[in-house]
């Protein structure tokens, strides 16, 4: 099973209804489950556009993101790849070993010295290929941080408006559009100089499944502006905190001295799997084991998140609510947690006085904030809200659920799909 612990949180018959609907929805944010579908030894098919791979003299792949090696892996194993690069986060392990390909271990979700050094040779790679040559570029979440070049500012720089961002509740649209106006690659910008064809095959974690935020837009483009980055810095009051360098650079921009992001893709985009993947997978599960089933989507503020969760928690017994996205929380302390143990203790906290069900939010990349869980499974038992609001103070909801042995664990799971959760009833 990818949930490493089921064995130890697997406490009751609805708490393992609950795990295996949650496993469902792990394999479908599987890539080689899902590079198959649109890939043979011949030919990419994809939204009926269909590119036939013996007209070119080499194929190479560029992944970068949580899914980089494994998607590089289901594409190896159908057509036979020149060389590549493969870009994936610190502290996991890559599940394709071989000469063609090199790999890097960069930071994330703060880029890294490695993140500069992946990045340049990733840029450079692009710019020797020949035009009789072909670059498939695998995508996937985690991109924005795993390769950056910053532009005309300091990589700590970088990072320390990275650690604002992430602490100030911006979402992920937001904090890209800062990224990407501080970037030499993102934006569309590393394919800029391309000389042969290519395509990016992308799996999204990210709402709406926009190409220009999945992975800053790397290898799309970009339709924010520097004006725009100037809004976002204003909104979450951090002009103050935010190196001078920094603020320069945007203000250079929003006078035409520095260039904006491409406007238009120099190569084709495709989504190749998002969450509802995840989320249609759980269904299927859910009804083959008897229950009937709602599905939503949340995404935003945590606590707003929570609250649309709650409304829609069905009234029949041998029921579930399925629901999938990506939420933002403010991070309050020093703690331990993330979005989805964060989530889940909210819900536990608003659902004391409803009928007994079972809890259950977890990110399909198998980590959840600063911890090494993936999120949590809990009863909605009955606890003082005091308690509650003292670990959510401190934004310390992964500590909540470690001290109740509720954590959920599966490690890196090489993919990222953004969350899954579920209340079953």
């Amino acid at each position: 099973m990818l949930i490493q612990n089921y064995d130890e949180i697997a406490t009751t018959d609805k708490k393992k209804d609950c795990l295996a609907i949650l496993e469902e929805g792990l394999k479908a944010a599987d890539p080689e489950d899902i590079i198959p579908k649109f890939i043979t030894p011949e030919q990419i098919k994809i939204d009926g556009k269909i590119i036939k791979l013996n007209e070119f003299s080499n194929i190479h792949t560029i992944a970068f993101g949580k899914a980089g090696d494994v998607m590089t892996r289901a594409i190896n194993r159908i057509i036979p790849i020149k060389s590549g690069i493969i870009v994936i986060p610190k502290g996991s392990k890559s599940k394709i070993k071989s000469k063609k390909f090199r790999i890097f271990n960069s930071g994330h979700p703060k880029p890294n010295k490695n993140s500069v050094k992946a990045a340049k040779e990733v840029l450079k790679f692009v710019e020797n290929r020949k035009d009789t040559e072909f670059v498939i570029f695998l995508v996937s979440g985690g991109g924005s941080a795993l390769m950056a070049i910053p532009d005309n500012i300091t990589l700590d720089d970088k990072i320390h408006v990275t650690n604002l961002l992430l602490k100030s509740g911006a979402t992920i649209q937001e904090f890209n559009c800062i990224r990407k106006h501080l970037s030499k690659i993102k934006g569309g910008k590393l394919v800029e100089n391309l000389k042969c064809q290519g395509i990016a095959l992308v799996m999204s974690d990210v709402e709406g499944d926009d190409l220009s935020v999945i992975a800053s837009g790397t290898t799309y483009m970009d339709d924010t502006t520097f004006e725009d980055a100037e809004k976002i810095i204003q909104k979450y009051n951090l002009k103050k905190k935010i190196p001078l360098e920094v603020l320069n650079r945007i203000n250079q921009g929003r006078n035409g001295e520095v260039s904006e992001t491409p406007k238009k893709p120099k190569i084709s985009n495709y989504i190749i799997a998002n969450n509802m993947n995840c989320l249609k997978a759980m269904e299927r599960k859910a009804n083959e084991l008897g229950y009937t089933s709602d599905t939503i989507q949340v995404f935003g503020n945590n606590k707003d998140a929570v609250k649309k969760i709650i409304k829609n928690i069905p009234n029949e017994q041998k029921s579930c609510l399925i629901f999938g996205g990506e939420t933002t929380v403010e991070v309050l302390g020093k703690g331990s947690g993330g979005r989805n143990h964060e989530m889940v203790l909210r819900i536990l906290k608003n659902t004391q006085k409803n009928d007994r069900m079972i809890i259950a939010s977890m990110g399909t990349d198998g980590i959840d904030g600063n911890t090494f869980f993936a999120g949590a499974i809990t009863e909605n038992f009955k606890i003082d809200a005091d308690i509650i609001n003292g670990f959510l103070r401190n934004s310390d909801s992964g500590r909540f659920f470690q001290k109740m042995k509720s954590n959920i664990k599966t490690g890196s799971t090489h993919t990222n799909l953004m969350d899954i959760g579920i209340i079953l009833k």
